[in-house]
């Protein structure tokens, strides 16, 4: 039988298991602890730990989806040529009879 110190050893198989869990602060902080001390102590998992963390910055670092200055200001001229050119007809609650904004944004984000 294992004694109550070998249910706090983290093995590989369960930090990589967890590593998931863990860059997305979801653990107990026990767990955490635990896994954190065999990080310490397993440069091999320490490595893939490592390459996940980085993995995750890049990808939220490079995969945005933003919409240069120079686009905001065109698509926005745009709308307010539209405007100022075009008598918009609206209903009895206020809506456009007439183009839709987002036929002009393109539903771009904020």
């Amino acid at each position: 039988m294992g004694s109550d110190h070998d249910k706090d050893v983290v093995d590989c198989r369960e930090a990589l298991h967890r590593i998931y869990h863990f860059l997305d602060g979801e653990l107990t902080s026990e767990r955490r602890v635990r896994i954190e001390a065999h990080l310490d102590g397993c440069s091999p998992c320490l490595n893939v730990f490592g390459f996940e963390a980085e993995l995750r910055r890049l990808v939220a670092d490079k995969c945005r989806d933003a919409v240069p200055e120079g686009l905001r200001a065109r698509i926005a001229d745009a709308i307010d040529h539209e405007h100022d050119h075009t008598q918009v007809d609206t209903g009895p609650r206020g809506e456009m009879a007439g183009k839709d904004a987002s036929e002009v944004v393109g539903g771009l984000p904020a």
